[in-house]
């Protein structure tokens, strides 16, 4: 259990860049973009099959996040040159990329176990520090020594790098072409009328999304061993869903709160499903199942919560005015008495 926790904070960091990526179009543009399905494997490909070939693992996974860049830049040429419905220019690109990945791979799976990766790396980085053992005796002195992890290298370095991400992501939406962006998404007729180019913001703010996509599905890659042509399946959904509960959570009042809280959305999720998967009915095949309810969840009990509220303060005011009602009736009969004497 105490594994599967760290695991689940290990990949959930690595999620939330692919979540980040993901927040972008849905809340910040208000494009519902599918080629992150497409594009997340789209740059677990190409790093891995550079990384077969020799290259670094910081060029392969540089690599990843340009093809994850142009990606995201021809959804975007589709539906603002080509004046196709974003919906189906996000459908046309994420199928037109199953087949450019299968070509980019040369077969459906690239194993990664004899490669040297950036996981690897930073593993073998992390162990001449001596960081593990100074941690681990920390764990024991508080009693958690059954809970201690092989390593902490990924948690810590990935933590770093999605932080780095989120605060990156949020000056870039406070800069002039971030607010032009933020603009598009909210009014995209106010923003033509200051002539802006729109249709600039929209590719931009796509290419920067499935730029991110990529680079999370080049570290998934790095960090499972392996490249499959079907990782990608379902990536937009655990993407919303890292966005909802993130946002029910922690709030999203602010953009660097809610770039915070997708990060939190991505743990709390992979949290969730590592949990779900304890339970001794449910099995590894049913994690679609519980990523679907997840998000179900995830969108209806706000909504309840919101219902809820509203109740209340319907009766909190038709109790004021029942108040106020008596008061002035009150009111009217001592006047009335008065009048009378």
């Amino acid at each position: 259990m105490p594994t599967a926790i760290f695991s689940s904070f290990e990949s959930g960091l690595i999620y939330a860049i692919m979540a980040l990526g993901v927040y972008l179009t849905f809340r910040i543009l208000d494009f519902p973009d599918l080629t992150v399905d497409g594009s997340f494997v789209t740059g677990a490909a190409v790093t891995a099959i550079m990384l077969v070939n020799g290259y670094s693992p910081l060029i392969s996974t540089g690599a990843a996040l340009l093809a994850g860049f142009a990606a995201g830049s021809i959804t975007g040429l589709l539906h603002t040159k080509g004046k196709i419905n974003p919906l189906l220019s996000g459908i046309l690109m994420m199928i037109a990329l199953y087949s450019i990945n299968l070509r980019i791979m040369g077969k459906s799976n690239i194993p990664l176990f004899s490669e040297s990766t950036i996981i690897t790396s930073v593993k073998d980085f992390w162990v001449k520090t001596g960081l593990d053992s100074f941690l681990n005796r920390g764990m024991e002195v508080i009693g958690l020594g059954n809970s201690i992890p092989s390593t902490w290298a990924i948690i810590f370095i990935m933590l770093v790098i999605s932080l780095a991400i989120k605060f990156a992501l949020s000056l870039f939406l406070k800069t002039e072409i971030g607010l032009a962006i933020r603009a598009t998404g909210d009014n995209q007729a106010m923003v033509k009328s200051f002539s802006t180019n729109t249709d600039n913001m929209k590719v931009l703010g796509l290419a920067i999304s499935n730029a991110l996509v990529a680079f999370s599905g080049s570290l998934i890659a790095q960090y499972n061993g392996f490249s499959d042509i079907g990782m990608g399946i379902g990536m937009i959904v655990i993407g919303l869903a890292s966005v909802i509960i993130g946002e029910a959570i922690f709030g999203a009042k602010t953009i660097a709160r809610a770039t915070l809280a997708v990060i939190g959305g991505a743990i709390v999720y992979r949290l969730v499903v590592a949990l779900a998967l304890q339970v001794q009915f449910l099995q590894t095949g049913d994690v679609k199942l519980i990523t679907a309810a997840i998000v179900i969840g995830a969108l209806i009990i706000p909504q309840l919560k919101d219902k809820q509220k509203e109740k209340s303060m319907k009766k909190k005011r038709l109790k004021e005015l029942q108040i106020q009602q008596t008061l002035v009736k009150g009111a009217k009969e001592v006047a009335t008495a008065k009048s009378d004497i």
